[in-house]
Order: structure tokens, then sequence, then C-alpha cells
């Protein structure tokens, strides 16, 4: 079997959120609801010596994150009537909405934040690596419609030979949960994902 994952470039996103967008225009979303998310990520301040000099430690990054189509998925161990499910061929993630019952264990199995409720039709929803696309040789949207290039979408495994092997920074949880389908490559800023310090910025534009 073919894992497919994604690389991020924390060094090259700018924050633009574009691939939210393109997210959100190809699978037609509702406005309360984004598969793919931008972590605004920083911490610091400003601080005067005894000599009146000023200096700062302040830092910020960003993050995007969407499904991970992990190895070892929280999401599929979690549904009661096996919606939620690892495809064979490419090692992406996706639910049923002909099966799923909407009771919500994946919402809340999944570190990520990957599904989530569409209560108008009683279903799960969330990131499935736009596999049609994928079955016809493309890449998801959000990653073509990166300006910065800071997204790749492959083979997992060639993606980590040519990016290497870490697949967290903050604000991203432990990556020993589910062994995500992604590698990071950080940029000068980024923290480690049990670093300690610093807090999501934007949490009004997550939810």
């Amino acid at each position: 079997m073919t894992q497919y994952g994604f690389h991020f470039d924390a060094s090259r996103c700018t924050g633009c959120k574009t691939c939210v967008l393109a997210c959100k225009d190809i699978k037609d979303l509702y406005v309360d609801h984004m598969f793919r998310r931008v972590y605004e990520f920083g911490d610091g301040g400003w601080q005067s010596d005894d000599q009146g000099c000023w200096t700062t430690d302040s830092f910020v990054y960003y993050v995007s994150s969407a499904c991970n189509h992990c190895a070892n998925p929280a999401c599929t161990q979690v549904c009661p009537v096996q919606s939620m499910t690892k495809h064979d061929e490419t090692g992406l993630v996706y639910n049923d909405p002909t099966t799923c019952i909407g009771c919500g264990a994946c919402v809340a199995a999944c570190p990520y934040g990957a599904p989530s409720l569409d209560e108008g039709r009683g279903i799960s929803i969330k990131c499935d690596g736009c596999h049609g696309r994928v079955e016809q040789g493309g890449q998801p949207a959000c990653s073509e419609a990166c300006p910065q290039r800071a997204l790749d979408f492959g083979d997992i495994d060639e993606l980590r030979a040519t990016y290497g092997e870490l697949s967290a920074i903050a604000p991203l949880p432990d990556p020993s949960q589910t062994d995500p389908s992604v590698t990071i490559t950080p940029c000068d800023a980024a923290v480690d994902w049990d670093g300690g310090v610093g807090e999501v910025m934007n949490d009004m534009e997550l939810v």
C-alpha cells in the first residue's frame, strides 16, 4: 500500500490561508466548517534593562494543518459503524456518508480536530485528501493552491526521504498518538511540540 501524506514547510508559510479557502471552495463547505486550519503560534514580549535599552524575545510563525491520514488513526478505531475507514490503495482516511450515524465519536477522538459534525446532514465530515483528484494523478486543492509552495503531497516515504522525519511542531500534538502521515520543515522560530512555550494567537479564526 502507498501511504499518501503532506509536507508542510513552516519557513515558507506566510499565514495567507489560501490553502483554507481553496479547500472550502472545492468542498463547498459552510462558513462554520473548515478541513484545513492555519494556526498563528507565538510568544514573548519586551524587556528594558537598567540602561533603558529595550529588547524583545517575541516570535510568531504559522502552521497549516488538516487531517494527517495517520498510520494509526484514532477516528477509525472509535467509529461504531466502521464508516471512517483507511483505504488500502492510498492510505487516505475518509468517511462514508451513507453509513455514518453522526455520533461524533471520531470528532472527540482525533487529536488534530480533523473531523467535525455537519448537524444539517447528521454526519461527520473531514478532509479526504481530495482522493478523487489524487486517484487521477492530481494534488489536493490546498497544496496546489499554496502561493508559497509551503505544502506538498505525495508518497509519505518519498516526502520523508526528501524533507526529513519531523512530524510535529507546536501547537500540534504528540505525534506518537497516531503516527501522522506528515513531515514538517521547521522555521527558525519553531518550537518543539512539547516545548512548553507559546500559544495559539488566532483561536477565534479556528472554530
